[in-house]
């Protein structure tokens, strides 16, 4: 009972001065554990993160678009069209839409030009937030665009401040006025956007003006959908339709891949390091075998050693874990994750610079540090087991 309270005051003491005593020993697991968790808590961030903005964004945009479709790909759709999908019940918000890539040829750059009727209803919540603070009144009185950030950045770098100069597919060049640099929030979607007057795009496209590149409406009951898309199905016999839940998926599913692919190498990296300390701890050296052998000897059981070496290596995997978060939380919300960001934002087009918004999934980071913690800690408390229930003498050979 009297060695029992003795071990009981001292057990702390002795942790602290292990701790410090094996420093050395205890700094490769550190750095490595940190690097480690520090690269998958940064993807496993930019993932949430690009998520929740995308998914926001997706809540403003129209329910479903509506395209033509001849031989397998899309062409031009009627604007008549709009007439006839306004009259099916339950459906609300229909526009028109014009969009497309334009090609820098020079460069092989491409800008998204998007055509927009700015008195649309649909429109004008979709685009309320990006063009604030713009003044339709001056802007529509003359041929004028706003500009995403990265669009802005390369045309300056071409000489072209003010004005750009289009060529339509007629041959003819077209001057418009650059009236406003859309704010960096808007990046994710807006960095290589272009937006003007749908009658603008139109031309600069070589559309007729009963054209249109998609219709896009809303169904606010959701019960509804299945059987919008059939009535859509038979009142047109070369349609594609579209619908948000479908986008939705295809951007979940493109971040999730990238970020999975980060785990798997993740998974393989974790599983090497533990290999690789399963077998450090494995050959346990002299004096750590005389320390567990001294303290069988006074009267530590088994159960006494296992206690301290898992304390001792608890202590280690908390302080890894927690400088690996808080280093991928200011890389990735803080620095904005250069390098990494260009992995899921893609770098092929222009340049894209985006502030991530904070987004932390709580139930992952636990994940993470059990799928750590535990191989890291059996790593580590099997070998020391083996030495603890061999008899004192042999531990202190």
């Amino acid at each position: 009972m009297q060695i029992k309270n003795i071990l009981n005051h001292s057990f702390l003491h002795f942790l602290t001065l292990l701790l410090f005593k094996q420093k050395n020993k205890h700094l490769g697991a550190v750095l490595i554990s940190v690097i480690i968790i520090f690269l998958l808590s940064a993807v496993l961030f930019l993932s949430s993160s690009l998520q929740y903005s995308t998914l926001n964004i997706l809540k403003t945009q129209a329910d479903f678009s509506v395209s033509r479709v001849q031989a397998g790909r899309a062409v031009n759709t009627p604007m008549k069209w709009i007439d006839q999908i306004i009259e099916i019940n339950g459906v609300s918000k229909v526009a028109p839409r014009v969009y497309g890539r334009y090609f820098f040829t020079p460069r092989e750059k491409s800008f998204l030009v998007v055509g927009v009727d700015f008195f649309d209803e649909q429109n004008s919540e979709v685009f309320q937030k990006i063009l604030e603070n713009l003044n339709i009144k001056d802007f529509l009185s003359t041929e004028s665009m706003v500009v995403g950030e990265g669009v802005k950045v390369f045309l300056e770098k071409h000489y072209f401040k003010e004005y750009f100069t289009f060529k339509t597919p007629k041959g003819n060049f077209k001057k418009v006025k650059i009236a406003k640099t859309l704010s960096k929030e808007s990046n994710l979607i807006a960095n290589d956007m272009i937006i003007m007057p749908i009658d603008l795009a139109r031309e600069i496209f070589g559309m007729e003006e009963d054209e249109v590149t998609d219709i896009t409406f809303s169904v606010p009951n959701d019960a509804e959908w299945d059987n919008i898309i059939t009535k859509l199905h038979l009142m047109f016999y070369d349609v594609r339709v579209v619908e948000k839940r479908e986008v939705k998926k295809a951007y979940e599913n493109l971040y999730n891949y990238k970020g999975g692919l980060f785990l798997i190498l993740y998974l393989i990296t974790i599983v090497t390091f533990i290999l690789i300390l399963y077998q450090r701890y494995s050959m346990v050296y002299s004096t750590e075998r005389k320390e567990i052998g001294i303290l069988r000897a006074i009267g530590w059981s088994i159960q006494d050693i296992l206690k301290l070496k898992f304390y001792e290596n608890l202590i280690i995997v908390m302080i890894s874990f927690i400088i690996g978060v808080v280093l991928a939380y200011f890389y990735v919300f803080i620095l904005n994750a250069p390098l990494l960001s260009q992995i899921f934002l893609g770098g092929a087009n222009l340049t894209n610079s985006v502030t991530f918004i904070p987004v932390i999934k709580f139930g992952l980071l636990g994940s993470i540090f059990l799928f750590y913690a535990v191989p890291f800690l059996a790593a580590v408390l099997i070998p020391a087991w083996k030495v603890a229930v061999t008899p004192p003498k042999e531990a202190m050979l």
